[in-house]
């Protein structure tokens, strides 16, 4: 036990102690997914991604059927339902056999509801229920990007509600497409000639693949509330897609080897495996969503996958310097300063500076532009009519939950003596200094 323990201290300081700034990129690389490896490890021991895991198989059981409902409704106004059997027949193939009875039992399901026997009372229950679990999806994905803020409700509500409605109808139109090509008679004249036929048949052996990395790349996009690149949306989708793939063929492999499961549970075997692929699903989701984190914000790989607890008076000088920039770029007319950017340019991890650019909005210092998918920061009030020490004393304030009334009373005269001869200290040395004095100020020079 002393040795495992040994080798497992020595292994973890060469992968964490290197120094990749020294190294080259294809030198570097093999650190970084070791690195990344290990993080995703530390992720699942938390047992968060699993609990939020086990938590979406519980929406989807209750959602399923009424978001194909819609689906289907919204296909088969397009003549496009004919091709949502096949396709769910795909998803579920890792269950063999019972694939076909469980896209049977759904099918039948959702050919069965019908809107006018439903009421506008449960046609809106429907779409509730759809939005809902929509909604517990971006949470889990906000969760694995550090993100704390959600999206405003009536944003919310029309990103969901479109990826429902023309979400389907986008798929199902490629893959006719997809279909439509591979039938035609050019592409079977092409396959006919050897090089090219060779490569289309390759081609339709990673179809599927394809098919699943493109759309585990447009939920990491879509889904979590920030800015997601597509290089590190790709690299997360393509590991979750061939893991999907690989261990849905390992599930359907051990279903049909392991007859006497099957036997066990009897008639409950068919809910049982859906509900444990349903898990397996969410779980590879998830972690190639946490993937896709590390790769877009090297800078958590560096800090172990914490973030840095700051001090109160590191904060305050943080929430300065993003106001010092905010305005700066203001007057300069500037780009706005995103909270990728901002994040950047600082070096310090993206819920951090979230945080404090919460704090900021929330005591009305600064907004955004309102521009899709920007975000970028603006001064919500004139700077020159906002005062420095008004600033200090927001930021030192917030997250009070006692009056300061009840505080001043439970303290000793003399401490609250010492801290009031503090403040005039700090009002004095403030004194008439706006924000727009800093965001003009050049270094060295004093504030006026």
């Amino acid at each position: 036990m002393m040795i495992f323990s040994s080798l497992r201290e020595r292994l973890r300081h060469w992968i964490w102690d290197a120094d990749l700034r020294t190294l080259s990129g294809a030198r570097a690389l093999p650190f970084r997914i070791l690195r990344i490896s290990h993080l995703i490890y530390r992720d699942l021991a938390d047992g968060q991604l699993t609990l939020r895991s086990m938590s979406l198989v519980y929406t989807t059981l209750l959602s399923l059927i009424p978001l194909l409902a819609i689906s289907f409704s919204v296909l088969k106004g397009f003549g496009m339902h004919n091709r949502f059997a096949p396709l769910l027949l795909d998803i579920l193939s890792p269950l063999g056999d019972k694939s076909v009875e469980i896209t049977g039992y759904i099918i039948r399901f959702v050919e069965h509801i019908r809107a006018d026997i439903l009421g506008s009372v449960g046609l809106a229950f429907l779409i509730y229920t759809v939005i809902s679990m929509v909604q517990k999806v971006e949470q889990a994905f906000n969760y694995t990007w550090h993100i704390k803020r959600h999206r405003p409700i009536m944003q919310r509500f029309s990103n969901y509600l479109s990826v429902i409605l023309v979400g389907p109808v986008l798929i199902f139109s490629a893959l006719g497409i997809m279909v439509s090509l591979l039938a035609s008679d050019l592409m079977q004249q092409t396959i006919a000639i050897r090089p090219f036929g060779i490569l289309l048949t390759w081609l339709a052996y990673l179809l599927p693949y394809l098919l699943i990395i493109g759309a585990f790349t447009f939920f990491y996009i879509l889904i979590p509330n920030t800015r997601v690149r597509f290089h590190s949306a790709l690299v997360g989708a393509t590991i979750a897609g061939i893991a999907w793939k690989t261990i849905g063929w390992a599930f359907a492999t051990f279903l049909v080897n392991s007859p006497a499961y099957l036997a066990i549970y009897s008639t409950f075997a068919i809910l049982i495996l859906f509900m444990i692929w349903l898990y397996i699903s969410w779980l590879i989701l998830l972690l190639g969503a946490s993937i896709a984190f590390y790769h877009q914000h090297p800078e958590f790989i560096r800090l172990g996958g914490r973030s840095p607890l700051l001090s109160n008076a590191y904060q305050e000088r943080l929430a300065f310097n993003i106001l010092y920039l905010i305005c700066h770029n203001y007057y300069q007319q500037q780009a706005l300063w995103t909270l990728e950017g901002l994040a950047r340019h600082l070096q310090l991890p993206s819920d951090i500076v979230d945080g404090v650019l919460a704090v900021l909005e929330r005591h009305g210092f600064i907004t955004q532009s309102g521009d899709e998918g920007e975000n970028g920061y603006l001064p919500a009030h004139p700077p020159e009519s906002v005062y420095l020490k008004d600033i200090l004393m927001a930021i030192r304030q917030s997250g009070d939950t006692w009056s300061p009334g009840s505080l001043d009373q439970a303290m000793n005269e003399v401490i609250n003596g010492l801290f009031a001869s503090l403040d005039r200290a700090q009002e004095q040395a403030l004194a008439g200094q706006t924000l727009k004095a800093l965001a003009m100020s050049e270094p060295g020079r004093r504030l006026e």
